[in-house]
């Protein structure tokens, strides 16, 4: 026999990036973020913005986990947010009941939040519309939570096979949402300038009438296609 748990655990102290480094990031569309991380990083493609024509942001996360038709992390969460923050929410992909509507992201963009990012289903669409706030879920529907617990605040969450850590870096557009994890702000940031370059480089090809890239010509002229007729 185990005692019950706490109703919400909490980790206190948490890292967190400069304003620098969120400004570097700011408006990088996701995949040069992936391609800055070795084509890695988004979460599942189910995650998607609930307004499509609102999903850019760049924020710091602040994460919470939250049981089975519960969301009492969520609200022990908010106390947590400031200016720049993204609201995590992993539930394990649950998806019968919402964690949010709109009047809780309305509390959290009150709160400075920037975005909320969960893998669970979110609720009241017309109101998430209002409210202004990009919001990323697995899904909608109108059953709504209960408030009981327990939950976890601010410690290490998996929406999918994507670890989100307090402190990490979440960047969003309508493909998705990628997270930069804490320790490879930096890289990440310096990489950038050489994906845009490429980038750059190549829609200049592309625009100038490239049909088929050079490493394809170079792939025919190795020898090493095998023909069958």
């Amino acid at each position: 026999m185990i005692d019950d748990p706490p109703l919400i655990k909490l980790k206190r102290t948490t890292q967190r990036p400069t304003k620098a480094q969120l400004t570097a990031l700011r408006g990088t569309p996701t995949g040069f973020v992936v391609d800055a991380m070795d084509g890695r990083g988004a979460l599942a493609h189910t995650i998607k913005p609930v307004i499509p024509d609102q999903s850019d942001f760049c924020g710091v996360a602040v994460t919470c986990h939250a049981g089975p038709a519960d969301n009492l992390a969520v609200l022990a969460a908010l106390p947590k947010l400031h200016p720049d923050d993204v609201l995590v929410c992993g539930t394990d992909a649950f998806m019968e009941t919402a964690v949010v509507g709109d009047l809780v992201l309305q509390m959290a963009k009150n709160r400075g939040a920037v975005a909320l990012v969960t893998d669970g289903c979110v609720r009241d669409t017309p109101g998430i519309r209002d409210v202004g706030l990009p919001c990323f879920a697995a899904g909608v529907t109108p059953n709504s939570p209960a408030k009981n617990g327990p939950g976890t605040v601010n410690m290490t969450v998996s929406l999918g096979s994507v670890p989100i850590a307090a402190g990490d870096i979440l960047v969003g557009d309508v493909d998705g949402v990628v997270v930069v994890p804490f320790a490879m702000i930096d890289q990440v940031i310096a990489r950038l300038e050489d994906v845009r370059a490429k980038e750059a480089e190549m829609l200049s090809a592309v625009n100038g009438g490239m049909g088929v890239p050079g490493h394809i010509d170079d792939l025919y002229d190795s020898g090493r296609v095998e023909e069958i007729d």
